[in-house]
C-alpha cells in the first residue's frame, strides 16, 4: 500500500482566512501528491487535488456517482435517514448511467438552451430594478441587494412560483442557502426550513398538474420520453437540483467575480474599455474565484489506480474542483486573475455526463448582471477592508455573506458618491 498524506478538508478549511484566501492550502494539498487521504462523514477515502487527475476522474466511468454502484450495487441501509434525505437521493446528481441519462433526458425537454436564452431580456429588466434601488442607498451590499435577488427572481419565475408565494418563497431559500451535510451544525439548524421548502415545492407541483403553465414545473410535469416520466420524489429532487443549481452558483459568481474586479483595478478598467470580453472574464472568474470548490463524491465501481496509487472498490473519492483550478501545470500564472485568458480549461461545472445542467443559466444572468453593474456606476469600492469579509461557512461552495461597497452612479459629479 502506498504511504499517501492525510488530510482532514473540514479542519483545512475551518479557519476564516483559510475560506477567505484558499489558494495556499490548496497549493499546499496539491504539493503534497496527487492523491491524498482522508476521513469524512462518508468514511476513509481520498482526495484528488491537481488538474489532471480530476478531469480524469470526472470523465471515467469506473467512478459513480451513486454510492451503491460502488458497492457492487447493493443499497445502503436508509432506514435511519429522514424522509427529506431519501427523497434528495433521488437527484440525477447522485445517479448513474443509466438512470442519469433516463433523468437528463426528460428534464432536458424542459431546461432547454432556448428556454434559458429566452430571459435574456427579463434578466435585464430584473438588474435594472434591482440597481434602481440600489442607487439609492448610502452604502450597496452587493450580495443583498443585487447578487442574491436577481437570480432568485429570475428562478422563481422560471419555476412558475405564484407572485403571492414569491416571498415565502425567497425567505426558505435564503434560510437554506449554503447548508451542507458536510457541517453537522449548520445542517440541522437549516433541516426544519429545508422541510419547509420541500413541502413548498411538493404544493408547487400539485398546483402545476392542475393549473399548468408556461414554466419550468409545468414542463417537468409534462416531460415524457417514450411513455416514460418523472416520479414524485424525482420531480421534487430534480426541482430542488434546479433551484440551487440555477441560483446559489450564480450567487456565488456574481459577488465573487465583482469582488476580484474590486481588488484587481487594472482589470476592472480592461473590462470597462472591452465590454467584449464579458465572456472570458465569467469564465475566469469561475476558475479563480471559484464558486464550486468540490462536487458530490464519487466512488469506485472496481480496484483501480489513479496515479499509481491502488484504490479498493468502494473508496469514497473527493475532487478538489477549487484546487484543480489553481494548478499551475494546467494553467500558466495559475495564481494571476486575468480575464482574457485563453484557453480556460477550468473544472467549476464539472464535465461529461455531469456537466451542471444550470451552467448556461449561471452565465446568461452573470453576462446580463456584471455588465449592467459597470454601466450604472463609474465607482466600485469597498468599504471594509477585503479581510474583515465573511465568507460562508462551506467548503464545498464559495461566497461572501456580504459585500458593501461605496459608489458613484455614472455620470455623477467627480467627488460625488453614494456615500
Amino acid at each position: 500500500m502506498v504511504d499517501l498524506v492525510r488530510v482532514d478538508l473540514r479542519r483545512e478549511f475551518k479557519t476564516l482566512e483559510a475560506r477567505a484566501e484558499p489558494f495556499p492550502v490548496y497549493a499546499r494539498l496539491r504539493k503534497l501528491g496527487p492523491v491524498l487521504r482522508s476521513k469524512d462523514l462518508l468514511g476513509e477515502g481520498f482526495v484528488l487535488p491537481r488538474h489532471e487527475e480530476v478531469a480524469r476522474a470526472i470523465r471515467d466511468p469506473r467512478f459513480a456517482s451513486d454510492r451503491k454502484n460502488g458497492r457492487g450495487g447493493r443499497s445502503t441501509d436508509q432506514r435511519w435517514l429522514p424522509a427529506l434525505l431519501k427523497l434528495l437521493g433521488s437527484s440525477m446528481v447522485l445517479k448513474d448511467p443509466p438512470e442519469h441519462r433516463r433523468l437528463r433526458n426528460l428534464v432536458q425537454k424542459a431546461f432547454t438552451p432556448a428556454r434559458v436564452e429566452s430571459l435574456s431580456d427579463r434578466v435585464a429588466q430584473i438588474a435594472e430594478e434591482l440597481l434602481d434601488a440600489a442607487a439609492r442607498k448610502p452604502v450597496v451590499d452587493l450580495m443583498a441587494d443585487f447578487a442574491l435577488p436577481l437570480p432568485l427572481t429570475v428562478i422563481a419565475e422560471m419555476l412558475g412560483v405564484p407572485p403571492a408565494d414569491r416571498t415565502r418563497f425567497r425567505r426558505l431559500i435564503v434560510k437554506v442557502q449554503g447548508t451542507s451535510a458536510a457541517n453537522p451544525l449548520a445542517f440541522v439548524r437549516a433541516y426544519p426550513h429545508m422541510v419547509g421548502l420541500s413541502r413548498f415545492l411538493q404544493g408547487l407541483v400539485r398546483l402545476r398538474r392542475e393549473q399548468p403553465g408556461n414554466d419550468l414545473v409545468t414542463a417537468l410535469v409534462q416531460a415524457e420520453e417514450e411513455g416514460d416520466r418523472l416520479s414524485e420524489d424525482e420531480l421534487i429532487a430534480m426541482v430542488f437540483l434546479l433551484l440551487f443549481a440555477g441560483h446559489e452558483t450564480t450567487v456565488n459568481l456574481i459577488g465573487n467575480g465583482v469582488l476580484e474586479l474590486v481588488q484587481h483595478p487594472d482589470q476592472l478598467q480592461k473590462l470597462r474599455e472591452q465590454p467584449d470580453l464579458i465572456d472570458s472574464a465569467i469564465e475566469e472568474m469561475l476558475r479563480f474565484t471559484n464558486p464550486v470548490g468540490m462536487v458530490a463524491p464519487r466512488f469506485a465501481r472496481e480496484d483501480l489506480h489513479v496515479a499509481g496509487v491502488p484504490m479498493p472498490k468502494g473508496s469514497v473519492v473527493t475532487l478538489l474542483i477549487g484546487s484543480a483550478n489553481l494548478d499551475e501545470t494546467a494553467f500558466p500564472d495559475a495564481g494571476r486573475f486575468d480575464i482574457t485568458r485563453s484557453p480556460n480549461r477550468h473544472l467549476s461545472f464539472g464535465h461529461g455526463a455531469h456537466y451542471c445542467l444550470g451552467a448556461p443559466l449561471a452565465r446568461l444572468e452573470t453576462r446580463v448582471a456584471i455588465p449592467a453593474l459597470l454601466q450604472r456606476f463609474d465607482r466600485l469600492e469597498l468599504t471594509v477592508p477585503a479581510a474583515k469579509l465573511r465568507w460562508r461557512p462551506h467548503i464545498g461552495l464559495r461566497g461572501v455573506e456580504a459585500l458593501p461597497l461605496s459608489v458613484t452612479a455614472a455620470g455623477a459629479a467627480v467627488g460625488r458618491s453614494a456615500h
